[in-house]
């Protein structure tokens, strides 16, 4: 009964946190079904995410499409492209080791985390359209965050709502809404390659689904409000990624050789970087 508790719950930040940020879904539902539920598979706690995210992600997508705030062609271009790196990545993911694959995760969190807060000041063009200029952006930007959604067994939307924003120049709102399209792609593609594999918790899945759609209700109008006070969104999307992926490196760091490991990770990027 307390497992179902914790589902429910979880579920609701799961889908407050996309309707409110078009992301936050899978960063959110890994850990908390790994660490509040209890889920002891990572590869289990990823596959039975991928399928709770894609389904709210495609619940919570209906209140931004009557805001008018999704760029269907945009969104459509990325989502495709994303579902072909998506099938590729996933496959990828199976095979490493459960705990690396969370260590990794954290750290790419925080990467994404810092170039939101960069881009903070940044309003974006509210309405766009698909071009010829975008076009080769969305489909690469696309593949490439299919392929890590995949891989990581997320939804995506973390790393979906800059790269929109990235390819097109639009604004967050905007952003936000037509990530949710390509979340809901990423999510469902990655959860078909687990499902097939036997790693996906159908009972804890649709525990997430009920919770999200609830939370998703209150996520949605919030980030309209939000919109209007300038960098506030990019804001809370950096410090939600912040706080989860701290926690998890903290947590998954039971073991020195863990914490070692991601350290040397995250050194070599920033070499690689500079």
């Amino acid at each position: 009964m307390l497992h179902i508790v914790f589902g429910l719950a979880s579920g609701v930040l799961v889908g407050f946190s996309l309707g409110l940020i078009g992301g936050g879904g899978s960063i959110l539902a890994v850990p908390l079904m790994v660490y509040l539920v209890g889920v002891p598979d990572a590869h289990v706690a990823i596959g039975t995410s991928a399928v709770a995210v894609g389904a709210n992600a495609a619940a919570n997508l209906m209140p931004h499409a009557r805001r008018g705030t999704v760029s269907w062609r945009c969104a459509g271009v990325f989502a495709i492209a994303g579902v072909i790196g998506a099938i590729t990545g996933s496959s990828l993911g199976k095979w490493m080791d459960g705990q690396r694959l969370l260590a990794l995760f954290a750290l790419l969190m925080v990467v994404v985390g810092a170039t939101m807060l960069k881009r903070r000041s940044a309003a974006g063009a509210e309405a766009v359209r698909l071009s010829r200029e975008n076009l080769p952006k969305l489909l690469l930007l696309g593949l490439l965050t299919g392929c890590l959604s995949g891989f990581f067994g997320i939804g995506g939307g973390f790393l979906i709502v800059p790269g929109l924003m990235l390819a097109t120049g639009m604004g967050i709102l905007n952003a936000v809404g037509s990530s949710l399209v390509a979340v809901a792609a990423f999510g469902l593609t990655t959860a078909a390659n687990y499902a097939v594999s036997g790693l996906v918790d159908w009972r804890l899945a649709v525990t997430f689904l009920a919770g999200g759609v609830l939370g998703g209700l209150i996520g949605a109008p919030l980030a309209k409000r939000l919109a209007d006070k300038r960098g506030a969104l990019n804001v809370i999307f950096a410090l939600v990624i912040f706080v989860v992926a701290g926690y998890m490196l903290v947590r998954g760091a039971g073991s020195a050789r863990l914490l070692h490991w991601a350290s040397v990770e995250l050194t070599d990027y920033v070499a690689i970087r500079n």
